[in-house]
C-alpha cells in the first residue's frame, strides 16, 4: 500500500454563512482530521488555510503555498472537505483536478462529493463535472444578487464600504452610516486649514509625525477598525506622508458628500479593478454630515493646482498666481507682460475673452492691483487689532473652550499611546526572558518602542504648554486675530504673505474688486460673539 503524505486545505469566503457551523474553519479542519484517521495510507504533514478568499479566484496565499510544496514533493496528496473548497469556478477548478493535479502525481480527495483519485478517475466523470457546474453557478448567482442589494444601498445613499474613511466611524445603529469620529476629524480640519494657509502636503505630513498623530492606517489598526485590503498603504508603522495627505486633501467625502461605485470589476470571474462609466457611479449629496465646508473644499483644489505652476525660470509663483477670479465669468485671470520702449509692463485679464460670452475683458495693471490689495490688507488688519483690543476688555473663555477642548482631546490620545509603548515593553521583556525572542530581536524592538516614546513625550510636552497658554489666555486667544497681526508691519506684498491672508480676489472692473480674506468665517462669528457679549454686559 502506498504512502500518501497529505495536506489538508481548508478555505472560507467573507460570502460564505460564517453561522453554519459546517462550513467554518474549525469544523472542516475537523471533518478532515474524522476521515484521515480510519486511511492509515495517508499521513498529514501540513495544513493549508485561506480565510477570507473567494473561491473564484486561486490567487489565494495558503493555495500558492500548497502547490509549492507539491512541486517541491513535500506532498502528493490534497484532502478538501468539498469540491467548492478546492474553488468554485468550473475552468480553473478543472484545470487542476484533471491537468495539474494527474501530472504532479498527486491524489486528490473531496470527502463529502466522494471523490478519490486514487480509486477512479474524474476525468470523464459526468457527476463530478454537474458538480462543478453548479459550484460555478453558485457564485454567479450570489454575486448577481450582491451587486443588486449593494447597488440598491448605493442608490439610497448608504455607505457599503468595508472600513469608514479616516474621519468618519460607522453609526453604533447602522452600519451603512457614517458619523463623524471627533478626534480624526479634528485631524482632517487642521489638514484643510494648513494647506489653506499655503502649507505644503509636505510640510504638513512632517508636522502631523512631529506631534505623534497616528497616520490613518495606524489609527484604525490602533482602534481595531478592519484595514482595507490592497489599500493605500499596507506596510506596517506606516507614517504620514505627501500621498496619504493629497488623498485627504482631495475627497469629496468630507464634504458630505457620498461617491461609490467609480471602480468594479466586469463580472464575478474577473477581479481586475476597472473604472466604470459615469452612468454607473452613484452619487449622494449630504449623506453624512461634513467635516469641511464646500468653500473650503473647492479652494483647496484650487490651490492645488495653482500651485504646479511656476513663473517661467523662476523657482517661485507670480504674486497672485491663481488668486484672481474673473467676476464676470468666474475664470481666473491670468498675468501678462507687454514690453513698451524698453520696459516692461504687467497686466492680469480674463482668458475667456468676448467672443466666449465674458464681458469683463479689463486689463487690471499689476502694479495698480498691488497698491490697492496691500491698503485693503492693510485695513483689514487694523479692524482686526481692533477687534482684538475688544477682546481684551471681555472674559474670552467660553470663546477659547472649543481650542482647548481640542487640545486635551489630543493630550489623551498622546498619554494613551505613551501607555501603550510601556505595556509593549513590558510585554517585551517577559518574551525575551521566556524565550520567545532572542536577544537581536529584544534589542531591536526595546529601541524602536523607546523612540516612539520620546517622540511621543516630545509632543505631549508642546500640547501641555499649548493648553496652558489657551487656558491662561496668555497666547491664541483667537488663532486667527494673531495670524492677521503678525501681517501687521508688512510693508510690501509677497507670495507667502497673500496666500496666508488671502483666499481669493475677484476682478469686476478696473473700480471695483472684492476680498476674500482667509477665516472670514471666524471674523465674522467673532463679530457676532462680541455684539452678543456686549449687548449682554
Amino acid at each position: 500500500m502506498p504512502k500518501y503524505y497529505a495536506v489538508n486545505y481548508v478555505r472560507l469566503a467573507y460570502t460564505d454563512d460564517r453561522n453554519c457551523e459546517s462550513d467554518s474553519i474549525t469544523n472542516q479542519k475537523k471533518y478532515i482530521e474524522e476521515f484521515v484517521a480510519k486511511n492509515p495510507d495517508i499521513e498529514v504533514v501540513d495544513v493549508k488555510v485561506d480565510d477570507g478568499y473567494s473561491g473564484i479566484v486561486f490567487d489565494r496565499p495558503a493555495f500558492k503555498e500548497m502547490i509549492e510544496d507539491i512541486k517541491s514533493g513535500k506532498i502528493n496528496c490534497v484532502i478538501v472537505k468539498d469540491l467548492s473548497r478546492l474553488g468554485r469556478e468550473y475552468n480553473e477548478t478543472f484545470t487542476y483536478l484533471r491537468k495539474v493535479f494527474p501530472a504532479l502525481g498527486v491524489r486528490f480527495i473531496a470527502i463529502n462529493d466522494n471523490i478519490d483519485t486514487a480509486k477512479e478517475s474524474v476525468a470523464n466523470d459526468l457527476s463530478v463535472s454537474f458538480k462543478g457546474v453548479m459550484n460555478d453557478e453558485y457564485c454567479r448567482d450570489i454575486s448577481v444578487k450582491t451587486r443588486t442589494a449593494l447597488n440598491i444601498k448605493r442608490k439610497n445613499g448608504d455607505y457599503v464600504g468595508a472600513t469608514p474613511v479616516y474621519g468618519y466611524k460607522k453609526a453604533d445603529d447602522n452600519n451603512n452610516k457614517l458619523v463623524i469620529d471627533e478626534y480624526a476629524a479634528n485631524i482632517v480640519k487642521e489638514i484643510f486649514k494648513m494647506r489653506i494657509a499655503g502649507v505644503s502636503a509636505d510640510r504638513i505630513a512632517v508636522h502631523l509625525n512631529d506631534m505623534g498623530v497616528l497616520s490613518p492606517r495606524e489609527y484604525k489598526k490602533d482602534r481595531n477598525i478592519p484595514l482595507p485590503r490592497n489599500g493605500y498603504c499596507d506596510k506596517e508603522n506606516s507614517k504620514w506622508s505627501v500621498t496619504t495627505i493629497i488623498r485627504i486633501l482631495k475627497d469629496e467625502i468630507y464634504t458630505g458628500k457620498l461617491i461609490q461605485g467609480k471602480v468594479g470589476t466586469p463580472n464575478y470571474k474577473i477581479k481586475k479593478l476597472a473604472a466604470r462609466p459615469d452612468d454607473e457611479i452613484f452619487i449622494t449629496e449630504k449623506a453624512h454630515e461634513a467635516i469641511i465646508d464646500k468653500q473650503s473644499f473647492d479652494l483647496v483644489q484650487r490651490l492645488m493646482q495653482m500651485d504646479t505652476r511656476i513663473a517661467p525660470e523662476k523657482d517661485k509663483l507670480h504674486l497672485f498666481s491663481g488668486m484672481l477670479i474673473c467676476g464676470c465669468c468666474g475664470n481666473r485671470m491670468t498675468r501678462k507682460t507687454v514690453t513698451h520702449k524698453g520696459n516692461k509692463y504687467f497686466y492680469y485679464y480674463c482668458p475667456t475673452g468676448k467672443k466666449n460670452g465674458c464681458k469683463g475683458g479689463n486689463m487690471i495693471k499689476e502694479a495698480d492691483l498691488i497698491k490697492c490689495v496691500s491698503d485693503i490688507i492693510k485695513e483689514h488688519i487694523k479692524n482686526v487689532i481692533s477687534l482684538d483690543d475688544i477682546l481684551k476688555n471681555i472674559d474670552i473663555q467660553a470663546i477659547n473652550s472649543d481650542m482647548c477642548r481640542k487640545i486635551k482631546m489630543q493630550i489623551a490620545e498622546i498619554q494613551n499611546q505613551l501607555a501603550k509603548k510601556a505595556e509593549y515593553k513590558a510585554k517585551l521583556y517577559e518574551n525575551f526572558v521566556s524565550g520567545v525572542l532572542d536577544k537581536d530581536d529584544y534589542k531591536a524592538l526595546k529601541t524602536a518602542y523607546s523612540k516612539d516614546e520620546e517622540q511621543l513625550r516630545e509632543a505631549l510636552a508642546k500640547l501641555e504648554q499649548e493648553l496652558d497658554e489657551c487656558l491662561n489666555n496668555t497666547s491664541k486667544k483667537a488663532l486667527w486675530t494673531e495670524h492677521f497681526k503678525r501681517f501687521a508691519d508688512v510693508e510690501e506684498l509677497d507670495r507667502s504673505t497673500v496666500v496666508q491672508l488671502i483666499l481669493n480676489i475677484t476682478i469686476f472692473d478696473k473700480k471695483h474688486l472684492q476680498i476674500t480674506f482667509n477665516f472670514d468665517d471666524d471674523y465674522k462669528r467673532m463679530l457676532s460673539e462680541v455684539e452678543n457679549m456686549t449687548e449682554a454686559v
